[in-house]
């Protein structure tokens, strides 16, 4: 928890000194409000693995988002979004067949600094930090079943590093971002003296996104 804390008081105290910045630009400069949505292809990756494309669970992302600029070619672009996040695991055996989608849905906060390489294409990096908001567990096949999950048996905040391109065709943008978790989905549990962490795995998002300038 010490480190999902320090990290959002970093994000706070980052977003407080970009408005310090703006305050003093050029009033020329202005600052842009809109909203966005996209696709996510999500993941789990244990610790010490590699992020694969293995047992992906497609799902989406939905928000708010405003670009500060600190120069013509630089800003910082907060977000607010809803996202889903997870995985889904294929089984087949002489036993029985089918899938389980293990879902995880966030109130996520971005911020990332924007580069505008040129007119109408940026790069785009920083961090994020999401809350737990709701999770469940569903299986199709052999099995079928819908439960939800209690939050207390799952790590409520998750937090990470992003980063990704977008083309601007004002008032409409195209993009496509990446974001690898930094904190483990599950929580620690001691069992017969034994700790464990269930799931030992942290989040892995790509997203492809639409966003609508409004102002």
């Amino acid at each position: 928890m010490k480190l999902q804390a320090n990290f959002l008081c970093a994000l706070t105290l980052f977003l407080s000194a970009s408005f310090g910045m703006l305050h003093a630009q050029d009033n020329n400069v202005n600052t842009e409000f809109g909203v966005k949505g996209g696709f996510n292809m999500s993941n789990l990756y244990g610790s010490g693995d590699d992020v694969d494309d293995n047992n992906i669970l497609y799902g989406f992302n939905a928000g708010v988002y405003a670009t500060l600029p600190i120069s013509d070619f630089v800003a910082i672009q907060p977000e607010v979004l809803f996202t889903t996040k997870g995985a889904e695991f294929e089984y087949n055996n002489a036993f029985a067949s089918g899938s389980t989608k293990f879902k995880l849905n966030y109130i996520e906060v971005p911020l990332l600094v924007r580069v505008n390489v040129t007119k109408n294409f940026n790069i785009h990096a920083g961090g994020y930090a999401s809350y737990l908001v709701s999770s469940k567990i569903t299986g199709d096949g052999s099995f079928d079943f819908d439960q939800e999950i209690d939050r207390d048996d799952l790590a409520k905040f998750d937090a990470g590093i992003a980063a990704g391109v977008g083309v601007d065709f004002d008032p409409i943008s195209i993009g496509v971002r990446y974001n690898y978790g930094l904190t483990t989905v599950g929580k620690e549990r001691t069992v017969g003296g034994t700790t464990y962490t269930i799931p030992d795995a942290k989040n892995s998002n790509l997203t492809l996104y639409l966003s609508y300038k409004l102002n």
